[in-house]
């Protein structure tokens, strides 16, 4: 048993791990939909659950149950995962034609640089694209 103990311990500690409690619930219709657009943004449960101003387990409770949300909190929801209320709701998926995940966070900070410098990352993603493309 102790070396089981020790085992798990030496493993090294990896952002994308899954901790917590599993759960036997399955997803509501409307969590699975969280929970996909919680994902393509990149986001963690805790990260969201930051940008909107609520407790982690709110985020996992709204996830796995059926739940009356505010409407605050439901455009709160949209706007930190860059959708819609509609796809939230499952009335209209809304296009995702840009980058998604790590990517689109990285530009949205781009986006906040001066032009001069939002110009150079540009010329510079643009030739690391080429040369890529190039190789190919």
């Amino acid at each position: 048993m102790q070396e089981i103990s020790d085992n798990i311990l030496s493993m090294p500690y990896d952002a994308g791990m899954r901790t917590g409690r599993p759960t036997d619930q399955p997803r509501t219709d409307f969590g699975a939909r969280l929970t996909e657009a919680r994902l393509r943004a990149g986001l963690s449960q805790a990260q969201l659950a930051e940008k909107i101003n609520v407790d982690r387990r709110m985020i996992a409770h709204w996830e796995r149950r059926s739940v009356t949300l505010k409407p605050g909190q439901l455009v709160a929801l949209a706007t930190a995962l860059s959708t819609t209320t509609d796809e939230l709701f499952g009335i209209k998926p809304a296009r995702h034609t840009g980058p998604t995940g790590r990517v689109r966070q990285v530009f949205e900070q781009v986006s906040h640089l001066p032009r001069k410098q939002q110009a150079k990352v540009v010329e510079f993603v643009e030739a690391f694209v080429l040369q890529k493309a190039a190789a190919q």
